[in-house]
């Protein structure tokens, strides 16, 4: 990654300039068996039509606040880079009432009604599948991101010391984050082409960083398990060898 990345977008950007078609995020949900798996250029398109979604159909600016409400998923991985890239605050399990705007999976979908603004209804099913109709208040994203745009630009350029995320009492700015990302990238032995797995809920920093933004910053990949307790110690220890895992973050 370049020294002068000053935000989670430049991040992508450099991961994405560096080796587009290796793998970036692959995801595991052990409840289901879904197995899916993101290059930098497959990850980065969503990232684009994700971003375009808010700027362009949502009306987001930068400044506004995001209740995430999603577990650890690669769709949520998805909207915390766009969110970056428009300039939007990400809250993970923020309060709907207070933010500009919701995103909420299928288990969530009554709390984000208090969200005022807009709301996007994520179904979190294998393949990225629609609802079989959208959820009252709600529009749904695999309807609507599909028809947007490859390519990404900001109305405004995003501001590296404006606040980027918000979990569990954390507050980060866009450049902070980044340097947060680094230092944890180091602390946890990644470096380009590292492969951290991670079972961690995405519910604190330690959760997100390990399970997005230090293996990006470090130039590396993670392999983000949901639901990683119902997998036996032989299931692991499979997934760690076929993953060609490097280190692990359970």
């Amino acid at each position: 990654m370049n020294a002068t990345d000053r935000t989670p977008a430049d991040l992508l950007r450099s991961a994405l300039a560096a080796d587009p078609a290796r793998p970036l995020v692959t995801f595991y949900d052990d409840a289901t068996g879904e197995r899916v798996e993101l290059s930098v250029a497959t990850f980065a398109n969503w990232v684009a039509k994700t971003a375009n979604l808010l700027q362009g159909e949502l009306s987001a600016e930068p400044g506004d606040r995001l209740a995430l409400l999603l577990p650890a998923h690669w769709q949520t991985a998805v909207w915390l880079l766009a969110c970056s890239s428009v300039g939007v605050t990400a809250e993970i399990g923020g309060d709907p009432a207070g933010a500009d705007l919701v995103v909420a999976g299928p288990d969530r979908l009554d709390e984000g009604l208090a969200c005022s603004g807009e709301r996007i209804a994520l179904s979190l099913a294998p393949l990225g599948r629609r609802f079989p109709a959208a959820p009252a208040g709600y529009a749904d994203y695999a309807v609507e991101v599909p028809s947007q745009g490859d390519r990404f630009a900001p109305f405004v350029p995003v501001d590296p010391d404006s606040r980027a995320l918000v979990v569990d009492g954390v507050e980060l700015t866009e450049a902070q984050l980044v340097e947060r990302a680094r230092a944890d990238a180091e602390a946890l032995g990644l470096g380009p082409g590292a492969r951290l797995l991670s079972g961690r809920p995405y519910d604190s920093w330690e959760g997100v960083s390990a399970g997005l933004y230090a293996p990006l910053a470090a130039g590396g990949s993670v392999v983000l398990c949901r639901n990683l307790d119902l997998l036996d110690a032989d299931g692991l220890a499979k997934r760690v060898e076929s993953e060609r895992v490097t280190r692990t973050a359970e």
